[in-house]
């Protein structure tokens, strides 16, 4: 099917107009899954609680070589590094899409 401008495809939009393709909205979160986790990663064992034990040890990765360690520390603390795309320059963008597994 060849797309011809200002034309819009048989079967283009699936939804009629004004109804949405998840009328549900998003799925509610486990209503206890932020206490399960403040209980979790705040017990403590030997007086030091889970997250600190955690941190501790991803501290101690990152300070032996483990890249990945590091990343996620720095991450946390500081924000993802930002990225920056230049629209400017003509390139061509292949999209390769696989339905299914």
């Amino acid at each position: 099917m060849a797309f011809e401008p200002g034309k819009i495809p048989e079967g283009a939009k699936p939804f009629p107009k004004g109804k949405s393709g998840n009328p549900n909205g998003r799925p509610k979160k486990l209503p206890e899954i932020d206490k399960l986790l403040a209980d979790v990663l705040g017990e403590e064992k030997d007086g030091v609680t889970a997250a600190d034990a955690i941190l501790r040890k991803l501290r101690a990765m990152a300070a032996s070589g483990n890249i990945r360690a590091a990343e996620i520390l720095l991450d946390r603390a500081y924000g993802k590094a930002k990225q920056s795309v230049d629209l400017n320059e003509k390139s061509e963008i292949t999209v390769k899409h696989k339905w299914g597994s």
